[in-house]
């Protein structure tokens, strides 16, 4: 429901909240198409200067619904473009990206990090890329990212076996600008926020471009989406989301490699 990310552009600061707490912020379709609407309007809106991401309550988020995953591995759905467009969205954006996060980020709430330019988290915050876990693959161009901000050995114990990385370790890595308590959180991402919002906007929008090579990042995250996508349809994956369900481990053991 659309009603589950709220928009608000303020003094040049678009905010872009995920707002389904009871849920724990978990990503459907229609919440993947919100954001990637407000972030490629954001590119024609003279007033949007910076774009601020958080969510509410005492998680960032869970990442991708979880049911909308297990509806495309057991063959009731083909899925969505949207969280495609979302990942896009991200990659392309040219506006400063910034993020505040409290609590777990999980999946994409991990990965989409990567693509913002200043990240504080709370104390509280744990990062996680269980995505092998469920027998599916990273995303959102972090097969490319991730072992470039904080090398190959931690980025494929991240991937492969899915285990959260706490705040401190995620600023020593280069995963985050700042740690702080969770009561500053706000003010604090605001607050820097408002400072890149002052800042000359071409001068800042022609640094970012500098510092990634756009036509790279969206050919991983086809190649990334490619995969993705085939992975869902496997048996592995069902086995994953069957196992999610039932509250039971998964045994891969005897299914065959594909």
């Amino acid at each position: 429901m659309t009603e589950h990310v709220r928009i608000e552009n303020r003094g040049g600061i678009l905010t872009l909240t995920l707002a389904r707490p009871d849920k724990k912020n978990a990503l459907t379709d229609a919440m993947y198409g919100k954001l990637a609407d407000t972030i490629e309007s954001a590119e024609f809106d003279p007033s949007a200067r910076v774009l601020l991401i958080r969510g509410e309550g005492d998680m960032f988020t869970a990442g991708n619904d979880v049911g909308e995953f297990a509806a495309v591995a057991a063959g009731k759905s083909e899925g969505s473009r949207n969280v495609v467009r979302f990942i896009q969205s991200l990659a392309r954006c040219t506006r400063p990206l910034v993020a505040a996060v409290q609590g777990r980020a999980v999946g994409v709430g991990t990965t989409m990090l990567l693509h913002c330019d200043l990240v504080v988290l709370a104390e509280t915050a744990l990062l996680s890329t269980p995505f092998v876990n469920l027998a599916l693959v990273p995303e959102a161009g972090s097969s490319l990212l991730m072992p470039l901000r904080i090398g190959h050995a931690r980025a494929f114990e991240m991937f492969a076996l899915g285990e959260a990385v706490d705040a401190s370790s995620a600023l020593a890595w280069g995963l985050a600008n700042r740690v702080v308590k969770p009561e500053a959180l706000d003010a604090e991402v605001r607050g820097l926020a408002a400072r890149l919002a002052r800042q000359p906007a071409g001068a800042v929008r022609t640094t970012k471009r500098l510092m990634r090579n756009a036509e790279q990042l969206m050919a991983q995250i086809r190649t990334e989406s490619a995969e993705f996508a085939a992975r869902l349809k496997t048996a592995e994956a069902r086995e994953a989301f069957m196992a999610f369900a039932a509250r039971r481990p998964a045994d891969f053991t005897k299914l065959a490699d594909t």
